[in-house]
């Protein structure tokens, strides 16, 4: 039974990097750009849900909406500021952009919320789920976490080949100038990708800190790198390859903890990343991308 809760647990930090993943895939898939702030989207998304939640007394039903919006503005805000006057520049500097952007966020927390941890009280009141005579025990968190991840692949699969503002994402995603010249508004269709991922960003936050209760301003930061590698090893770009990545990774994560060294689960994580990119550089899921001469 260990090893079926070892992995159930590995499933659900999957399932948490995998959200956090997606905003990752989806920015790169239409804006081509990596967005190194999400994780700290993430961390600004635990704040908000802990302020609505706790310091103001709101039920969870709510706390959750206040803090997908806040995230969303902040998404839209820093595409807007930071991003957009780059959307010509050079990969370096929107990578040294991205990552400037991180450590502002970072450091706004730290001045607003100090560093001390914050102690967040979980948004799931689902009861454990006691199997096998009660020699499994299935968290609430683990459950709503892994069914929470599923439900937004489909959805965002089904938004983007169902929906005239997916289409336009797809579109924008192949050829930028084409697209404009087809009527797309490429500004808008940007700014909505960001949205939907800083959105994304918050409801990761949420799950994240109540499987983990502690909050800090560096919370998003190792998520955050995490979940880009996930990206990155499911096949930037691809929805389904983030969610697949996620998975993989938080399962080898909690395994490697267990079996192996919980002070090695991050190399052997990462080593599995540099194995795979060396037989298939453009991830699980990726294509390959005929560059133009």
């Amino acid at each position: 039974m260990s090893f079926i809760s070892y992995l159930l647990n590995g499933l659900s930090l999957g399932s948490v990097y995998a959200i956090i993943a997606l905003g990752y895939t989806m920015v790169y898939g239409i804006a081509k750009m990596l967005n190194f702030a999400h994780g700290d989207i993430l961390m600004v998304g635990g704040y908000a849900a802990f302020i609505a939640f706790n310091s103001m007394g709101l039920p969870v039903v709510v706390a959750i909406p206040v803090s997908m919006v806040v995230c969303t503005l902040l998404g839209i805000t820093i595409e807007k500021i930071a991003y957009k006057p780059l959307r010509k520049a050079n990969s370096l500097s929107v990578l040294i952009t991205a990552i400037g952007v991180s450590y502002l966020l970072q450091n706004l927390a730290q001045i607003i919320f100090t560093a001390n941890p914050k102690s967040f009280s979980s948004f799931v009141g689902m009861k454990p789920l006691k199997l096998a005579d009660g020699q499994l025990t299935i968290s609430g968190e683990t459950i709503v976490t892994i069914v929470t991840c599923v439900v937004i692949v489909v959805g965002l699969v089904t938004f983007i080949n169902k929906t005239k503002a997916g289409q336009a994402m797809l579109a924008v995603s192949e050829d930028k100038g084409a697209a404009t010249l087809m009527g797309v508004d490429v500004n808008g269709t940007i700014s909505l990708t960001f949205a939907i991922g800083s959105a994304l960003a918050a409801i990761g936050g949420i799950l994240l800190c109540s499987a983990y209760p502690t909050l800090t301003p560096t919370t998003g930061a190792m998520p955050g790198i995490k979940a880009f590698v996930a990206a990155v090893l499911g096949g930037i770009g691809s929805i389904p390859g983030a969610f697949i990545g996620g998975i993989i990774l938080g399962v080898l994560e909690n395994l490697a903890k267990a079996y192996i060294s919980s002070k090695l689960s991050d190399a052997i994580v990462f080593s599995v990343l540099i194995i795979v990119l060396l037989v298939k550089p453009t991830g699980i899921l990726g294509k390959k991308i005929m560059e133009k001469v």
